[in-house]
């Protein structure tokens, strides 16, 4: 998080876009043949949020919707899409910004979150909000996953995994199914870096391990779409990454 904003008063719906900020730009990816995934990063915190569907399917997916849900709900219904669910990484405030004004548009919509985060919705400490002035909330979850959970949704298989040290109940969502597989990885691993850690409920040690034990045992060609920055893969982040190399060093190495 770089820039602070401040509001005269707490605000439930996230600031506009209009409001000083330059507008969320959108990029259409194409991991494999048969899916489709919209990164739709958004200001103020160049944050991605990604709609994920398959061609020839109205369901869609939300992932972490960000400060510019109006951004995200123009390009779904622009593109004949309906969303399916909500599915949350983890409870800070620039990856669910976004469900109330799509729960608005769309009244049935489930919101999904880790259980180990679901309490940061509706807290405006504990998802970072209130630090910025904001004191944002998000309507409650529908659905609480837990580690190793499977999802069936939109025409996708997804398998959920706990990883911490972000945030204590943050999760990773694999898509199953597809060559190669993805992974949308919220705020843990970056291209060249991984997630902060210096929340009151991070841990590098922790993040570090899930990181090794949850994604770098995956194939490398494995792609993940992180929360911020452009994707990367599981081969990069195990042969490049400063911050987590595939295995950890010891003194006198």
């Amino acid at each position: 998080m770089l820039v602070k904003l401040v509001l005269a008063r707490p605000a439930r719906r996230p600031p506009a876009s209009s409001a000083g900020f330059p507008m969320a730009h959108v990029d259409l990816l194409e991991p494999c043949p048969d899916v489709r995934v919209a990164r739709i990063e958004s200001a103020p915190f160049a944050e991605n949020s990604y709609v994920l569907f398959r061609p020839g399917r109205a369901e869609c997916l939300v992932v972490d919707p960000g400060f510019e849900p109006d951004r995200i709900i123009a390009w779904v219904v622009s593109q004949g899409l309906v969303p399916q669910a909500i599915l949350l990484t983890h409870g800070h405030s620039d990856h669910i910004a976004g469900n109330d004004v799509l729960r608005d548009q769309w009244p049935r919509l489930p919101i999904l979150i880790g259980r180990g985060d679901a309490s940061k919705l509706g807290d405006p400490a504990g998802n970072l909000s209130g630090a910025f002035g904001i004191a944002l909330v998000s309507p409650p979850a529908d659905r609480l996953l837990d580690d190793e959970e499977t999802l069936d949704l939109a025409g996708f298989a997804i398998s959920v995994f706990e990883i911490p040290g972000h945030s204590s109940g943050h999760v990773v969502y694999r898509i199953d199914g597809c060559r190669p597989t993805l992974v949308f990885g919220g705020d843990v691993l970056f291209r060249g870096s991984i997630g902060r850690t210096d929340f009151p409920d991070g841990s590098f040690d922790a993040l570090a391990a899930g990181i090794r034990h949850r994604l770098y045992t995956l194939p490398d060609d494995m792609i993940v779409f992180p929360g911020h920055g452009e994707e990367t893969t599981v081969g990069l982040e195990k042969r490049h990454n400063p911050f987590v190399p595939d295995a950890p060093t010891t003194a006198g190495d």
